[in-house]
């Protein structure tokens, strides 16, 4: 039941992050990267590489990235710093992402 509850939501911010990369600004790199990681998120919920709580937390740096994305593309220019600034948090999240999948913690 859980892993439903999981699969939902990973499908819905999905969806919500391929119908945000086409707006008047376009970031179509960080669009990318976002739909793989979060991919790799589902993936993992899915096989059991990270569990509950992890997939939450993962999911949460996600919603911050669509943010800060919306928030830079608000004033219709996404400037060097901010396309910077989305990038580092890309690469922290693929970080943790993988640190999570692969550490040696029991699943349930």
């Amino acid at each position: 039941m859980n892993i439903k509850l999981i699969t939902v939501a990973l499908s819905m911010a999905f969806i919500m992050i391929a119908s945000t990369s086409y707006s008047q600004t376009k970031t179509p790199r960080i669009s990318h990267r976002q739909e793989r990681q979060q991919k790799r998120i589902a993936h993992g919920a899915k096989n059991g590489e990270l569990t509950a709580k992890e997939t939450a937390k993962l999911e949460t740096r996600e919603a911050k990235i669509q943010h800060d994305k919306r928030v830079a593309k608000s004033d219709g220019n996404v400037s060097s710093a901010e396309r910077r600034k989305l990038r580092r948090e890309e690469n922290r999240t693929s970080r943790a992402i993988y640190r999570q999948k692969h550490d040696a913690q029991a699943r349930h």
